[in-house]
């Protein structure tokens, strides 16, 4: 779960490894210029500004650089994720899987505002890995319940085309 230095490392094979993979993650800051779908390698990468949820049980606020990937993806769909603002911040608020016929599926990853992706996959195989250097924050994050979209059923009613790639 950490190494030495107490940087976490997690890998997610099942919806019971991912949930847990999604509590670490929630609240993560993502710039939305540091997503990469990469569909020869069947890889959705992004990097995140991960809040240390297990710090902060122990009296710190602290943030981490952190590399999130999914591997065996075959397509990637948005909703409320304007990829040519350079400038676009999202909050994480969770990370979820629903199955289609198994072990294939989509991964769900919603953030504050009603933004979202949907990654279809093959199977559940994902990592994620703090990477960077740690510094202190002011607050601890916060955000409202109901700002989680019921974006599943408006992706699929909208036909989103997939996510370009971004190489």
């Amino acid at each position: 779960m950490t190494d030495a230095r107490g940087d976490l490392k997690l890998m997610a094979l099942d919806e019971e490894d991912l949930a847990v993979l999604s509590a670490h993650a929630q609240d993560a800051l993502v710039p939305a210029r540091d997503f990469r779908w990469l569909p020869k390698e069947r890889r959705f990468a992004l990097a995140l500004s991960r809040f240390d949820w297990d710090g902060f049980a122990k009296g710190r606020r602290e943030r981490v650089i952190c590399g999130l990937h999914f591997d065996r993806v075959t397509k990637v769909s948005s909703i409320g994720i304007d990829r040519d603002d350079p400038e676009l911040l999202l909050e994480l608020l969770a990370i979820g899987f629903a199955p289609d016929h198994a072990p294939s599926g989509s991964v769900l990853l919603t953030f504050s505002g009603g933004a979202a992706l949907k990654l279809d996959v093959e199977c559940l195989e994902a990592q994620m890995h703090d990477v960077g250097p740690r510094w202190t924050v002011d607050s601890c994050p916060e955000h409202k319940l109901d700002d989680a979209p019921d974006w599943l059923a408006a992706a699929d009613a909208a036909g989103l085309p997939p996510l370009p790639d971004r190489d």
